[in-house]
Order: structure tokens, then sequence, then C-alpha cells
């Protein structure tokens, strides 16, 4: 394993951008020392030393590398390699509504991902389980396979590999009473393919909800009389995803997210067909077709996407933020999110997770626990 001891640049710590350098030792960051700088000095400085952020985080993935989680065997693998070459350092591998035993056999092949990372490959935190206990009538791309969900189901699948995310519909029955006892036992619960008023949302919140699930995808929409889904996350969420390829969801739609929800954080919602050429793909049990940039049923809807968190972070900074802002949500935001102390910022004692990047913000390098990965 190839170990980096010092990187020299502009490094984003808690407290801003400096100008000096990070060390580590044995995977965990064990010093930072520099001068403040601003981000203006950061974009301009003639010198043009590299930018170091920390590692980006992906709570919601399904694939990459023309792997899909569903597969099973090496797919979590394959999908992390892809993945950590685009500055993904850590993710949850983000399962689909599908049969019960296809939900068991895919999260059970999971299991040795997630105990030991690969070498070259992104950490695998553990799981997001995105259904089956969403509503029917906000499926999205997700197979027809929505049920109630059940707690008994989720604790045997828990036993198979760590569950640390759950994508719930706060409306169908039992769900609200499910949602506090799920909250009681350290599960991360967000909202998500609802049909649920802005009532099911507060309420859903109220009971320990943390977020929402891709925020304006497959959930009921804002109405000045009836706020629905989305009124209720840009009323009172602090937390909720949002899917920056800018064709899920328009520029204009993601900056008002950004001033109602402090912490809004980014994920790819990437398939298979992720750092792939256009062509027919798996997700789950349908089979959609990458082309003009985007993924898509037969029917014409957007099916998850091809997103890399490194494109993230470069549109929105396209967009207008700043560096600096742009690095909370595709690192900081998520890893706060998930109670990740130890990831998604450059602090002393954290894990040496992070990207090398030059002016145009193109990586050099991405450094996994301490690890140089190789991005040939």
């Amino acid at each position: 394993m190839v170990s980096f001891q010092r990187i020299d640049g502009y490094v984003l710590t808690p407290q801003g951008f400096i100008r000096g350098f990070i060390e580590q030792e044995n995977g965990r960051i064990t010093r930072i020392e520099g001068e403040p700088v601003s981000e203006s000095q950061v974009r301009h400085d003639t010198v043009a030393l590299p930018i170091v952020l920390p590692g980006f985080i992906d709570v919601h993935v399904h694939g990459g590398g023309g792997h899909d989680t569903m597969e099973g065997g090496e797919a979590a693998l394959q999908m992390s390699k892809l993945h950590v070459r685009h500055g993904t350092t850590s993710l949850l591998a983000t399962t689909m509504t599908a049969p019960l035993e296809d939900i068991r056999n895919a999260i059970a092949a999971l299991a040795p991902v997630c105990r030991e990372r690969a070498k070259n490959g992104a950490r695998v935190l553990g799981v997001h389980l995105e259904g089956p206990y969403i509503s029917p009538a906000k499926l999205g791309a997700q197979p027809d396979f929505a049920k109630p969900a059940s707690l008994d189901e989720i604790h045997a699948l828990h036993a198979l590999a760590p569950i640390r995310l759950i994508t719930l519909a706060p409306e169908l029955p039992g769900t609200l009473e499910l949602i506090a006892q799920l909250r009681a036992e350290g599960f991360q619960v967000q909202i998500g393919h609802t049909a649920g008023t802005y009532e099911d949302g507060v309420a859903a919140l109220q009971q320990g909800a943390g977020g929402f699930t891709h925020l304006f995808n497959a959930m009921t929409g804002l109405h000045h009389r009836e706020p629905g889904m989305v009124g209720a996350a840009l009323a009172h969420a602090r937390y909720a995803e949002i899917i920056p390829d800018l064709l899920h969801v328009h520029p204009g739609a993601i900056r008002v997210a950004m001033r109602s929800i402090p912490c809004m954080f980014c994920v790819t919602d990437s398939t298979a067909a992720a750092g792939m050429p256009d062509g027919d793909y798996k997700l789950g049990s349908h089979t959609v077709t990458k082309c003009m940039g985007g993924v898509r049923l037969p029917d014409g809807t957007l099916a998850g996407s091809t997103l890399t968190m490194d494109q993230a972070l470069r549109n929105l900074v396209g967009m207008g933020l700043e560096i600096e802002d742009a690095s909370r949500r595709v690192s900081t935001f998520a890893a706060e999110y998930m109670g990740l102390s130890d990831r998604g910022q450059l602090a002393v004692g954290a894990w040496a997770d992070l990207v090398v990047m030059d002016r145009a913000l193109q990586l050099q390098r991405v450094v996994v626990e301490g690890e140089e990965i190789d991005l040939a």
C-alpha cells in the first residue's frame, strides 16, 4: 500500500483554507499547519499550488463501472473502485425495491465489502436501504415491489450487513411509529419516494426522521395551498439529499433548497452506467439506457444518474458557490448527518481521506485512510 506522508498546498480545514501542509500516519491525520488564506487567494494565486479538500462522501449510490448493487457478488467492490477514482472516499451501497429475497441476497453479498476496504477502493460504510418501504404511487425508477415497513425484516437484513440509512414513505400504515423505533436503535431514517402531504412530512420529522431522499424527486411538490413533502422539507429540514447533475433538479431549485435547508448535501444516485459509454445497463430488475448524459427507463423516466462526486463539486462551483461551501456539500454535511465525526473534514485525528485538485477542480490525487489510490 502506497501512503503519503505529507502533501503541500491550499488545505481546507474546518476553519477555512490555509497555505501549508497536511501529514498522516497509519491512516489518520497527524498534523496540519499553515497560514490562513482567503478563497480569492486560493483561486487566483499564480503559484498554482494544489487544492486539498476532504474526500467526498456519497450516501446514495446504486452502482458504477457497469456494476449494480443488486447484482451481489463483487458488484459493490467494483462500484467502489469506480467511484473512488472520482474522489468518493466513502459511500453507502444503495439497494433497490425488489422482492425481499433479492434484497436479502444483495445485502448478504455486501457484508465482506463492508467489513474490509479493498485496495484501491472507497470505504463502504454500510447499506442505504432505499425501498421496499416506499409508496407505490411514487416509485420513480424503482420496480413495483413496494410494501409497508416491517421492523422484523429490517432487523433480519441488518444482521446480514450494516444498514446505516433507510428511506421510508411516512404516509404508509405504521411507518410513523416505526421511525421513532428505528431512530432509538441508531438507524438514520429519511423521507422519500412518498405521496405524503406536508403534514405527513412534519410528523415524520417530529418522530425523528433526519432528512429527505433526493429532494424534489419522487415526492409531492410545493403548491401554495398544498405545500406537499417538498414544502415540509423547505420549511423544516436541516438535512436533505439532492442530485446536482443539473438534470434531476434545475439549478434554480437547487438554490431555493440551499437557502432553505442549511445542511443540504449532494448524492450521485449513480447507476451501473456511471463511468461507462452510452448503452443499456441494469438498475435492479430494470434495464435502463444511458444517453445524452442521463439514464432513463423506456418511458423516459429518469432512472438514477451517471453523476460522480467530483463533477457534483464542479457543478456547484459552476453555479457560483465558493469552493469551501461546495466542499461541505459533498463531504462534511453528509458526514455530520451520518454521525461520522472522523470523516468529511481535514482535522488532526480524522481519517486521512482527501482529494487533491488543480485550479480547474480536476482530480490529481485521491487518498483513502492514508492509502494513495491508483487513478490510472
